[in-house]
C-alpha cells in the first residue's frame, strides 16, 4: 500500500516515477548531501559539481553548501504570485512580486514533473509546519533534489505540534524545489530560466532552475504567511521578538544592518525568535525554529551564540569560501575566514533555535508591551531615540528606512537612503497598508508603547561623524522596555523637521547625545542634511502611493 505522502504527491503534482527519501534524520541528510547534490558552483563550471562538503569535523560539524554564483541571495526578479481572480485584487503586486498567468501555471507543473519522472528523481520530502501557533500554523511540505535543501526545511521550521494540528493537513503547502529544471520564457510565462512562484489557491510552491539559495525555501513561507494571517486580522511580521522575566514581550523591526539580531539577543530577556513573527489573538510566535544567520565579518565575541554553531553538527554554512591553503575536508569550520567575500557579502548559517540557550518555551510570549522599529541612519540626523503615536508608527513602518553604507556594494559612494515597506516589502504579498491597519488596531488594543531607535550616526554623517555606541543604544532600549521614556514625568519636544518626539533625559544617556543636531560641530549641515533626507522620505511616501491607500503623511 502506498504511504499518504505518495499518493498526495502523484495526486498534487504528477509524480509518479521517482524515488522519495523521506523523513530523513539531519546525519541521513548530511551523508545524502555529499553523495547526491549536484550543481554548478563557479560561473563558468558544469552543472555536475559537487554543492555539498563536510569539514574536518566530518558529520559531527556543519554542512558547507554552495549555491549558484548566479542566485547568491532571493532572486527576487523571478518570484511571481499565480494571478488567480480572487487573489489578483488582494496581492501586492511589484517589480519583486509580479503576476504569473494561471493559464501557464499547471502546463508549467506538468513539464515539471515529466522532467523528474523521465529522470527517475530522487527526491527528499520534509514534513514541517510554519508557525508555532497551533491556531494558525501551516503544515509545510519540503520536496527537492537536494538533500541539503531538505536539511535546511528541517533546521529552519518547527517538526512537531500538538494534536490540535492534525484536522489542518488539508491546508497543507507544497514546495517542489528542482533547480535541475530550466524554464523556457516563450513556452512559460516567466521572465528567465529560473522562477520562484507562488500559488495561493492550490498552496504551491515552485523553485525552479538556478534559485538554490536556501533562503528561497524560508521567505517562500513567510511570504505565504503574510497572505495567509491578514485573511483572519492577524499580523505576519519581519522582526525580532523576546521577553522580559515580567513576561514583557518586545518586537524589533528592522532591515539588516539596524542591529535588530544583536538587541534582541539580550542575557537579561528570553529569544522568541530573530526574523519571522506573528502578532495573533494568542500574542506574538515565532514562524520558525531556526536562525539563518548572516556570517559577513562575524564578531564572534559579540555574537557568541552564532560562532557556536560554526562548529555545531547538524547547522548549515552557504556561500562562506574555503580557505586557498587547504581542502575543507582539512578545515576546522572555526577556521574559515569569514571576512571573504569572494563569493558573496550573504554568506549565511543556519543552526537549531535550541543552540540559543535563552529561549522563550514555544518561541512564543504574551502581546507586547513594546514595539520598536529600529533605523540605522547614515546621514546622522535622526534622533537616538523617539517616542511615537500611532500616526508616527503608521507613517514609519510604511516607510521602513534605513541607509546603505558606501562601499557595500559598487558604485556607492555615499549613504543612500533605503525604503523597504513593513521593513521587509519583498516578502509582504497584500498591500503595506494591510498590515499597517492590523499593527495600529494591536497597537491600540494592547496598549502598546513604540519607540524608534536610531542606531546609526551621531554627530556627522558617515565618513564624519561615528557609529552611536552600542551600549548606550542598550541603555535606551532598556529604559523604553522598562517603561521609563513613556512616563508621564518625562519632557520631551519635538524635532523641527521630522516632528519626532524626543525625550529631554533617558537613564543611562548624556542629554546632548540625545538632540541629534547638538551634536553636530556645524549646525547648518546638520540642516540640509536633515532637510535632505526629509525630501527623500517625502518621495518615498508619495511615489508609493501610499496616501492613496488611506495612509497619513506626517512628515
Amino acid at each position: 500500500m502506498l504511504l499518504s505522502y505518495v499518493n498526495d504527491l502523484r495526486s498534487l503534482l504528477g509524480l509518479e516515477n521517482v524515488q522519495y527519501r523521506y523523513g530523513l534524520s539531519s546525519k541521513e541528510l548530511f551523508d545524502q548531501a555529499l553523495k547526491l547534490d549536484r550543481g554548478r558552483i563557479h560561473p563558468h563550471g558544469s552543472d555536475n559539481e559537487p554543492k555539498a562538503y563536510a569539514t574536518s569535523l566530518g558529520s559531527d560539524g556543519p554542512l558547507i553548501f554552495y549555491s549558484d554564483p548566479s542566485c547568491t541571495g532571493r532572486p527576487v526578479q523571478d518570484t511571481f504570485g499565480v494571478a488567480w481572480p480572487e487573489v489578483e485584487s488582494k496581492a501586492w503586486w511589484k517589480g519583486d512580486f509580479q503576476k504569473f498567468d494561471p493559464d501557464h501555471f499547471w502546463p508549467l507543473v506538468k513539464r515539471v514533473s515529466e522532467h523528474l519522472n523521465r529522470r527517475q528523481s530522487t527526491l527528499f520530502v520534509q514534513d514541517v509546519y510554519c508557525g508555532w501557533d497551533v491556531k494558525h500554523a501551516l503544515p509545510y511540505r519540503f520536496v527537492g533534489e537536494y538533500a541539503t535543501h531538505a536539511m535546511f526545511a528541517q533546521i529552519m521550521f518547527p517538526k512537531h505540534l500538538p494534536t490540535q494540528m492534525l484536522h489542518r493537513e488539508s491546508e497543507r503547502w507544497t514546495m517542489l524545489n528542482v533547480p535541475s529544471f530550466r524554464c523556457d520564457p516563450s513556452t512559460d510565462g516567466t521572465r528567465s530560466d529560473r522562477a520562484v512562484i507562488l500559488d495561493f489557491r492550490n498552496r504551491i510552491v515552485l523553485a525552479l532552475g538556478r534559485s538554490d539559495y536556501c533562503g528561497v525555501i524560508k521567505k517562500g513561507m513567510f511570504t505565504v504567511m503574510n497572505y495567509h494571517l491578514p485573511e483572519y486580522g492577524e499580523l505576519s511580521m519581519h522582526c525580532a521578538a523576546n521577553l522580559g522575566e515580567f513576561e514583557d514581550s518586545a518586537i524589533l523591526f528592522g532591515l539588516s544592518g539596524t542591529g535588530k539580531t544583536t538587541l534582541s539577543a539580550d542575557p537579561d530577556r528570553l529569544l522568541i525568535g530573530d526574523d519571522e513573527h506573528g502578532w495573533t489573538d494568542e500574542g506574538v510566535t515565532n514562524f520558525e525554529d531556526g536562525c539563518y544567520a548572516k556570517l559577513i565579518d562575524l564578531d564572534k565575541d559579540a555574537e557568541p551564540i552564532i560562532a557556536t554553531a560554526l562548529s555545531q553538527p547538524g547547522t548549515l554554512i552557504e556561500n562562506v569560501p574555503r580557505l586557498s591553503h587547504k581542502p575543507l575536508s582539512e578545515t576546522d569550520p572555526r577556521e574559515l575566514d569569514l571576512s571573504d567575500r569572494s563569493i558573496t557579502e550573504n554568506t549565511r548559517i543556519s543552526y537549531p533555535l535550541s543552540i540559543n540557550p535563552n529561549v522563550a518555551s514555544g518561541a512564543s510570549g504574551p502581546h507586547p508591551e513594546t514595539i520598536v522599529l529600529l533605523t540605522a541612519d547614515a546621514f546622522g540626523v535622526l534622533p537616538p531615540i523617539s517616542i511615537l503615536d500611532e500616526h508616527d508608527v503608521m507613517y514609519h513602518f510604511v516607510s521602513g528606512y534605513t541607509s546603505k553604507l558606501a562601499g557595500t556594494e559598487v558604485g556607492v559612494i555615499e549613504p543612500q537612503a533605503t525604503f523597504s515597506a513593513c521593513f521587509g516589502a519583498p516578502f509582504m504579498s497584500r498591500p503595506a497598508s494591510v498590515y499597517a491597519g492590523i499593527l495600529a488596531d494591536k497597537i491600540r488594543q494592547h496598549k502598546a508603547r513604540c519607540i524608534m531607535l536610531n542606531t546609526g550616526w551621531t554627530g556627522g554623517g558617515y565618513g564624519h561623524g561615528s557609529r552611536f555606541p552600542i551600549k548606550l543604544t542598550r541603555a535606551m532600549l532598556d529604559a523604553a522596555l522598562a517603561g521609563k521614556v513613556h512616563d508621564n514625568a518625562v519632557e520631551y519636544h519635538r524635532h523641527p523637521v521630522f516632528g519626532l518626539r524626543i525625550p529631554a533625559a533617558c537613564p543611562g544617556v548624556p542629554a546632548e547625545m540625545l538632540d541629534p543636531k547638538s551634536t553636530w560641530s556645524d549646525s547648518q549641515a546638520y540642516d540640509r542634511a536633515a532637510v535632505h533626507l526629509k525630501e527623500l522620505y517625502q518621495r518615498n511616501f508619495r511615489d508609493k502611493g501610499f496616501a492613496d491607500l488611506g495612509l497619513k503623511s506626517i512628515i
